[in-house]
């Protein structure tokens, strides 16, 4: 659970600072290299109809400036709340890097570009789990799409899907993919309804009345991945 939720493009209350004045550099990222199964650096990229799309872990000295100025978007920082210098956005991130795997935050790159900040999180050992009941093995999503010019196009429902068909064919243990979007965050709830997910509950967490929406395993759900 992270502030007030899974968004298109983002979820978290403001804090009121304006954005960066000079667009963050397009960091450069290694091929994907093979892993155990719950390793998502190896996980294969997935094809979808606006291109090919992977999941790269977050490296802190790569990755934080083009994250924090996704962050400084004024659009992003009304859920993330996490505007400001970098600082914010860096223990954000650290808190993750340093855990133990729970969460994974990843950058969404489609067609060779960054374009999406991601967290892959067990929701059943996240705090969302004191609020509405999860299963063992549920996996969540957070998402937040870094550019204007990428949204109010239907491009989070196409990577919703994507990802969440990554999730269950990568976890077999996993029955579900959850996320909680803010109900005030009408994009993200229907981008999340167009991905497959239903609406399960309404559900109070801290700071946010959220949407509880789920995705269950089908018998199709194996990914197209490009090969």
């Amino acid at each position: 659970m992270r502030g007030r939720g899974s968004a298109v493009p983002a979820a978290r209350p403001a804090r009121g600072t304006p954005p960066c004045a000079v667009p963050p550099a397009a960091p450069a990222f290694p091929p994907a290299r093979p892993g155990p199964p719950g390793d998502i650096a190896g996980w294969r990229p997935a094809r979808t109809a606006a291109g090919v799309f992977r999941l790269v872990p977050v490296r802190l000295d790569r990755d934080l400036r083009l994250i924090t100025g996704w962050m400084n978007d004024p659009a992003v920082a009304a859920f993330w709340g996490l505007a400001g210098p970098g600082a914010a956005v860096a223990a954000h991130l650290r808190a993750q890097l340093g855990g133990d795997g729970r969460s994974v935050p990843c950058l969404g790159v489609l067609s060779g570009v960054p374009m999406s900040y991601w967290e892959i999180y067990r929701a059943d050992l996240d705090p969302l789990a004191r609020y509405c009941p999860v299963r063992p093995h549920d996996t969540g999503l957070h998402l937040l799409i870094g550019g204007a010019a990428d949204r109010g196009r239907g491009l989070g429902t196409v990577l919703l899907r994507a990802v969440s068909d990554l999730v269950l064919a990568h976890r077999p243990r996993c029955g579900r993919v959850v996320a909680e979007p803010d109900l005030c965050n009408v994009p993200s709830v229907a981008a999340f309804l167009g991905a497959g997910f239903r609406l399960a509950a309404e559900v109070e967490l801290p700071g946010k009345r959220a949407a509880l929406m789920v995705r269950d395993r089908s018998p199709r759900d194996v990914p197209r991945t490009a090969r």
